[in-house]
């Protein structure tokens, strides 16, 4: 898979449009991330190192940022979502909050920082 912008052009409505703004809100959050590569998937890097995925399954679209200490950080927040440890699932009718979705990749661009 090439850059989130090829990825994205892969994608058919509403499933573009819901990732597209995740993607969207990280950059704006994280204005220093470019695009990349994360585990093989198109990512959001920070300094070299994977800030955040968002991908479409046949099931579901998911939110991988990296780390499963955030998912346990923000767990409560998180109640309502299939959540693991490396993982957030959702559905593009219900999607993830676009500001929860910048806490964690705040959260996570912390981690890179230290």
């Amino acid at each position: 898979m090439g850059t989130v912008d090829d990825y994205l052009e892969t994608l058919d409505e509403p499933r573009r449009g819901v990732i597209t703004a995740l993607y969207a809100a990280a950059h704006d959050a994280v204005p220093d991330a470019e695009q990349g590569k994360g585990y093989g998937m198109p990512a959001l890097v920070y300094r070299g190192k994977p800030l955040v995925s968002v991908m479409a399954t046949a099931s579901h679209l998911a939110l991988y940022p990296f780390s499963g200490e955030i998912v346990g950080e923000l767990a409560d927040e998180l109640a309502g979502f299939d959540a693991s440890k490396g993982t957030i699932r959702f559905q593009p009718d219900a999607p993830l909050p676009t500001d929860l979705a910048v806490r964690i990749v705040e959260a996570r661009k912390r981690q890179i920082d230290r």
